[in-house]
């Protein structure tokens, strides 16, 4: 039976209304007046239902694909303007004892150059990143209980947050690692996390078990009501996200929907983010084993109903794609994209890093200078800000804020001032150049005239040397 707000993964995740759900799509795809009134409905920025956007996915007018991008360029200026942010992936170890048929990280591979950064390490690590300019990390680690224990994630968060070099500081720190338990939900909330990341590959039950024939990963029930166990352990921003590719693309994102809505429903509080990868080459994986791959097209249709369906949600886009693909899906939807990125444990202070220690094959291989300034180029506001998360602003409170539309108040000027921090510390004189224009240029957009006086005095202050400003 399927209940919203259920805790039972089969229930909120109901394995019956996903096919009733295509099966009534497939019947009502071509229904033009039925399409309207979605498209209708979705135009008002509020959000559409999984079977509503089941609909949308499986019509193939060109002309109705072409509206429902068109509506979805709308939303994502309306919520988050032209500001793209910014982060990175900190690999810390890829022990793993999982068997993930398509992860490189899978304990019988012995091809692969097992690696644990010790805290001296993430530190050499940390530097790094801050040299290129980066203030957010996404903290990846396979799962392993003996070489990857909770207290070593909670130390090297710790370390992360306390290190200061030169002008720069990592500021925010989300974890995407495996399932765990309320009390370890509790203790990375305490030391400071701020999303909890965790990708559920596919929502299809049976095949999620044979891609996972071995491991803790294996229960899928677990797996899927991580979710609930972390808002119990008072994380409220949450990241979710299935990997296109490994499965039917029509079940999974319908799936996707559902779980989006069983958050909204059961906890005031939609996914603070949803992620979009789609698998690739890696050691010991040939992507070709999968017969479910999905051409650009598909993959950009499905971020435009991803904006449509959750139109407050964040979703990412990592290098796992190319600039040409980054460049359409940013306009689409796309909120946070990653650059400069190592997959690899110790790229980033070893960029000859063996690549049989990366988890995948990166598409996009520029710096995070060429992605920034390509970003600018494109009128787009490359953003570092970490100021909602600092400020407690996560959850519901970040959400209604969104919905009211006085984010663009905070998000607006944090994603000025974070720029002008990164071109006075990092940027070359061509990007600091194109970059203080866009700023100019942006400074109107703020609403409220005390805000954007405020905003150009700390611009100044910045160039003067000082830093860290917030709203």
């Amino acid at each position: 039976m399927y209940k919203k707000t259920s805790h039972n993964a089969d229930e909120f995740i109901n394995h019956e209304e996903i096919l009733d759900t295509l099966e009534e799509a497939e019947k009502n795809k071509n229904n033009k007046d039925l399409v309207e009134k979605i498209l209708a409905k979705a135009k008002k920025a509020q959000g559409i239902s999984h079977r509503e956007a089941a609909i949308l996915l499986l019509n193939d007018d060109d002309q109705v694909t072409q509206e429902m991008k068109n509506i979805a360029r709308s939303i994502k200026k309306k919520f988050y303007g032209n500001r793209i942010v910014l982060f990175a992936p900190l690999y810390l170890s890829n022990y793993c004892i999982n068997h993930c048929v398509y992860c490189p990280y899978h304990a019988k591979n012995k091809n692969i150059v097992r690696k644990k950064l010790s805290q001296e390490d993430i530190r050499q690590e940390v530097i790094a990143l801050q040299d290129m300019g980066h203030k957010r990390l996404a903290l990846e680690a396979g799962e392993d209980p003996v070489n990857n224990p909770l207290d070593y994630i909670l130390e090297s968060i710790e370390t992360i947050y306390s290190i200061k070099h030169k002008n720069g500081a990592i500021r925010r720190v989300n974890v995407n690692i495996a399932a765990t338990d309320i009390d370890s939900y509790r203790k990375l909330k305490e030391v400071g996390i701020g999303t909890y990341i965790l990708f559920q590959e596919t929502y299809h039950k049976d095949n999620y078990e044979k891609l996972h024939p071995k491991g803790p990963k294996h229960n899928y029930a677990y797996h899927t009501e991580a979710m609930d166990r972390a808002n119990e352990g008072g994380i409220d921003d949450v990241g979710i996200g299935v990997l296109f590719g490994i499965n039917n693309y029509k079940y999974d994102l319908v799936g996707l929907l559902m779980h989006a809505e069983h958050l909204e429903a059961t906890y005031g509080c939609g996914p603070h983010t949803i992620s979009v990868p789609r698998v690739c080459p890696a050691d010991d994986i040939d992507p070709d084993e999968f017969d479910n791959s999905i051409p650009d097209e598909i993959f950009e249709k499905i971020v435009a109903i991803i904006r449509l369906t959750v139109p407050y949600t964040g979703m990412i886009i990592s290098t796992r794609e190319s600039k040409r693909v980054r460049g359409e899906v940013l306009e689409l939807g796309i909120s946070q994209i990653s650059g400069g990125s190592r997959t690899s444990v110790g790229g980033y202070i070893n960029e000859m890093e063996d690549p049989s220690s990366a988890q995948f094959d990166v598409s996009d291989h520029r710096s995070l200078e060429e992605v920034i300034h390509w970003l600018l180029e494109l009128g787009h506001i490359p953003s570092f800000c970490t100021a909602c998360y600092r400020e407690g602003r996560t959850g519901d409170r970040f959400m209604s804020l969104l919905k009211s539309g006085q984010i663009i108040n905070c998000c607006h000027p944090n994603a000025l001032i974070t720029l002008r921090e990164y071109l006075d510390d990092y940027a070359s004189p061509q990007t600091q150049k194109l970059g203080n224009k866009v700023i100019e240029e942006n400074l109107g957009v703020i609403s409220n005239p005390k805000v954007r006086e405020l905003t150009q005095a700390y611009l100044g202050e910045i160039d003067q040397g000082q830093r860290d400003f917030r709203f």
